[in-house]
């Protein structure tokens, strides 16, 4: 069975969008990894919002199991290797801002992608990146020495029923070709439960999902335990 992330982004923007202190990344965190996470993920942007420094330092100390997602930038860089989360994911900052996610841009990071990822290994910390599920990309992955892809699913899980066998073929021939190069693979972006019930099915060998804005969705109507428990079941 794949591993489940529960990413809190979503929680950090409902704070600061509501003006709501009481939506907390580190209580959901707990209660997450209580009710059966296997690790928790905070993205963070170089402007550090709505995920704030304080945030990454207090899920830190709170969940046995972090990542941090993230662009390859000194400043960024310099957090991790202080908060030493367990896992890095290296991605970009979409452009509608506000610490949401995009496929790590390779050429726009260039030279900056495989010494940070070698620095983060040099302190102990796994490095992977977010990647749209092309093969180029996944052998960009490779040649930056990263460790582990997780497959963007954002463009494809709202795809209509006609459209969706050959978004799966497309994911599936980049999660052949990452595990053929032995990188790990993952699932992230944009997914909740009606596309993990088509998605998964055709990629067996995904080891890791990430979930984000369902899991608050449903957290609201059922709470973080019962939320959980669903995704565990939907997959």
């Amino acid at each position: 069975m794949p591993r489940l992330t529960v990413v809190l982004d979503a929680v950090a923007a409902l704070r600061e969008a509501a003006d709501a202190p009481d939506a907390d990344p580190t209580a959901s965190a707990t209660l997450a990894e209580l009710a059966g996470a296997d690790a928790l993920q905070l993205g963070v942007c170089e402007e550090l919002r709505p995920v704030g420094e304080s945030d990454v330092r207090q899920v830190r100390r709170a969940a046995s199991a972090l990542e941090l997602r993230m662009a390859p930038a000194p400043g960024l860089l310099k957090l991790a290797l202080e908060v030493q989360p367990d896992r890095v994911v290296l991605a970009s900052e979409a452009s509608s801002g506000g610490g949401r996610a995009a496929p790590l841009d390779f050429r726009s990071w260039g030279t900056a992608i495989a010494p940070a990822a070698r620095t983060l290994r040099e302190a102990g910390i796994r490095v992977g990146a977010l990647v749209t599920p092309e093969l180029d990309a996944v052998k960009a992955a490779h040649a930056a020495d990263l460790e582990a892809v997780d497959l963007y699913t954002g463009s494809v899980v709202d795809l209509p029923a006609a459209e969706r066998a050959g978004a799966a073929e497309t994911l599936g021939d980049a999660a052949r070709l990452a595990a053929k190069l032995r990188l790990g693979v993952g699932l992230s972006g944009g997914l909740g439960f009606r596309s993990l019930g088509w998605l998964l099915p055709a990629l067996p060998s995904v080891q890791r999902i990430a979930v984000g804005r369902a899991f608050a969705a449903r957290a609201l109507l059922v709470g973080i335990d019962r939320a959980i428990r669903d995704l565990r079941q939907a997959f």
